[in-house]
């Protein structure tokens, strides 16, 4: 066989005169290289190849373990906190939805500045004001309630205390028959309360208020007329139209058949005719002044705010607060009064006047007690009309007056209103 030939390491060539290396050179020029390489490698990677890792991660399970032990307070913090962050969120809320009845009110009319002005004749000014967010958080337990008794949003409302309880039976009783459902009573002590819901009839009762209770309770019609400006702006924050209505009212047919729903407030006149109601041009006489004696002024008899439909608008709830601001800095003041007085005044120096639409209702579909005893009763052809409504608030013999106003138009006895006097005795 041939014999193996050896590799060129094995081969000679190292030594002098071509003598192979021993095995004991081999090694030791092995480890000066070994050596060499050694310091070349510490020179350039000082740190060596794999860098030592730091601190934090080599002692993250003992953080780990301390940081356990801090669970629990981290939790009541942010319980803590959480309960801050809510609070200051229904403040936000509170904020947003207040500006937010800012901007609508900035922002009302502004449409009509994109259009031009049309033919003669044929222009018409804005006046049904675009209504103002719904705002549920404002009463939720009240807005539940309305939810169930409104009809497209739209509901009758009286406030009532145990002094007036009788007339409170038959306002209810013939709402009823008129086949009225969407009504509610505002109780104003828990006796009417009571007697509202063993009646079958929707009542609501405001949370605890010492400011309303007091008068609620005790108070007399004025004293408890004045306070529907106050209750009634919760019911237009959440969305609703209110037809305001005294107890002291008959009602006869659906007054919401009869609405016209284009102005912030429609309301029925105390006026008796077509002029004092829808009003007229009084000339005043002052001879003194010669050739200018003759002045002429508007007039017009006032609104009841008795009994009106009021739209859930920025200048409707800007009303509500004026007139109950200034029944409370004004303890003896009328609330009629003071609501037509901010219906009704322009602005002025020194003075901003209400920028609300108006309109008045019919005189003989809404009709108080002085049109009914001083006119209707004595002409054939107005005895034959059906009112809506009838209000005994030129009388204070209320209750029998009442009575024979459902006998002569619900029970059809002709005779019923002719022994009572035009005016009170």
């Amino acid at each position: 066989m041939a014999s193996r030939r050896e590799a060129p390491l094995m081969r000679g060539g190292g030594g002098s005169g071509g003598q192979p290396l021993s095995r004991g050179s081999r090694i030791a020029a092995a480890v000066v290289v070994g050596v060499a390489l050694g310091c070349l490698c510490a020179f350039f990677y000082p740190e060596g190849f794999f860098p030592r890792a730091p601190d934090s991660a080599i002692n993250w399970h003992r953080r780990a373990d301390s940081g356990a032990c801090d669970t629990s307070r981290e939790v009541a913090n942010l319980k803590s906190q959480l309960l801050s962050l809510e609070k200051k969120n229904a403040e936000f809320r509170k904020q947003i939805n207040e500006l937010s009845m800012k901007v609508q009110l900035a922002g009302q009319g502004k449409n009509e500045f994109l259009h031009k002005a049309g033919p003669f004749g044929t222009v018409k000014a804005l006046r049904t004001n675009p209504t103002v967010t719904q705002d549920l958080s404002i009463n939720p337990r009240l807005a539940k309630i309305l939810e169930q008794v409104a009809v497209k949003k739209e509901l009758i409302v009286a406030l009532a205390n145990s002094n007036v309880k009788e007339m409170l039976e038959m306002w209810f009783t013939n709402i009823k028959r008129a086949g009225i459902s969407n009504y509610l009573v505002v109780a104003l002590d828990d006796s009417i309360e009571n007697f509202c819901k063993s009646n079958d009839v929707p009542v609501y009762r405001r949370d605890p208020d010492d400011g309303i209770d007091n008068i609620g309770k005790t108070g007399g019609n004025h004293a408890v007329s004045g306070l529907k400006f106050r209750v009634l702006r919760e019911f237009l924050q959440l969305g609703y139209s209110v037809l305001l209505s005294d107890i002291d009212i008959i009602f006869f047919q659906n007054p919401f058949n009869y609405l016209y729903r284009d102005s912030d407030v429609e309301s029925m006149s105390d006026g008796h005719n077509n002029m004092t109601a829808y009003g007229f041009n009084d000339v005043f006489d002052e001879p003194s002044m010669g050739w200018a004696r003759y002045a002429h002024t508007m007039r017009i008899w006032v609104y009841n705010s008795g009994f009106f439909f009021i739209r859930p608008t920025i200048p409707s709830i800007e009303l509500l607060d004026r007139v109950a601001g200034r029944l409370s800095r004004e303890p003896k003041s009328w609330d009629q009064a003071v609501f037509n007085e901010e219906l009704f005044f322009p602005s002025h120096p020194g003075y901003e006047g209400l920028h609300a639409s108006k309109r008045t209702m019919d005189i003989y579909l809404f009709m108080n007690s002085k049109v009914l005893f001083k006119t209707v009763r004595k002409d054939a052809h107005l005895r034959q009309l059906k009112p809506v409504i009838v209000h005994l608030n030129y009388h204070p013999d209320k209750s029998d007056r009442m009575k024979a106003v459902i006998e002569f138009y619900v029970n059809g006895k002709q005779n019923a209103l002719e022994h009572f006097p035009d005016g009170s005795e």
